[in-house]
């Protein structure tokens, strides 16, 4: 493995638009959408939205549809290939939800390539309806974290992700997301971490307005093109640098060795001392 954990948002990252709103459009319930957005929190709206959907007839394998014609850059899956056949570890941290984010990677053929997805649960209860809840319940548990939406918190989620890796031995971060829901994990990487975001999407705006905040190293992108450039980029960076530190590391342990061998020194007992030592010669008055 390469030592290093890339961590992607999802929507207008991976995909190139909103998965909650294209579901909606595409199956025509924009205007109820817009109706109910003043009155709820989004990751309540959503479910809700399901709920309405569902009682319109419209089934679990309806959305899975709309949600396999989701615009990609073809340059993302490329690079998320690529990453991972440089033996990184892919995570995904997003305020999307598990079955939209499941069905586009496995229809995109991907899937495997993630070793974890931190998002909202959603699941298809027994009546065929989609329900989506949210990661950190805000009504028993809130999160408390004043940046970030009610139902998430990606800096707590970079924080655990952190915590482990610091177990595991040192790793690298690179940090790939465009919201404003992305600058609260921005703010907990270190200065040997990257974050990647989005230009002109709200967290570059939030970084460019609090750069003295920012620890990590900056790398912006816009679009998949460049995402896949600036992504395998850093990543061998990264790999050259670990290597030459091991190779760096290796020769310090072998001139310390030679230097050891070199300079041994052999303990003479004071009793062996004494016989090998010529005896003083008498002088004559």
């Amino acid at each position: 493995m390469a030592g290093i954990v890339v961590i992607f948002d999802f929507d207008k990252t991976i995909i190139d638009l909103d998965s909650d709103n294209w579901v909606v459009d595409e199956l025509g319930f924009t205007d109820l959408f817009n109706q109910l957005l003043p009155t709820m929190p989004w990751n309540s709206l959503m479910d809700r939205m399901m709920k309405e959907i569902h009682s319109n007839g419209k089934s679990i394998e309806d959305i899975e549809e709309v949600l396999k014609r989701v615009p990609i850059h073809p340059r993302i899956i490329p690079a998320i290939k690529s990453a991972h056949a440089l033996g990184c570890d892919l995570r995904i941290v997003s305020d999307a939800n598990l079955l939209y984010i499941e069905t586009i990677l496995k229809h995109l053929g991907v899937r495997d390539y993630f070793s974890e997805i931190n998002t909202n649960p959603g699941f298809v209860d027994d009546y065929g309806k989609l329900r989506i809840f949210p990661f950190h319940d805000f009504h028993t548990a809130p999160h408390g974290c004043t940046l970030c939406p009610p139902n998430m918190c990606k800096g707590a989620i970079i924080e655990r992700i952190q915590a482990s890796l610091s177990m595991e031995g040192k790793k690298k971060i690179i940090y790939l997301g465009d919201g404003a829901g992305d600058f609260c994990p921005t703010l907990k990487l270190k200065e040997e971490d990257y974050v990647m975001p989005r230009k002109n999407f709200p967290v570059w705006d939030l970084i460019c307005k609090n750069r003295s905040l920012v620890k990590a190293n900056i790398n912006e992108w816009t679009d998949g093109e460049e995402l896949e450039a600036i992504l395998l980029q850093i990543i061998n960076k990264i790999i050259m640098e670990d290597n030459i530190n091991t190779k760096n590391n290796n020769s310090n342990a072998a001139a310390v060795q030679l230097f050891s061998g070199d300079c041994k020194f052999q303990t003479i007992p004071m009793s062996a001392a004494h016989e090998t030592l010529p005896q003083a010669l008498p002088v004559p008055h």
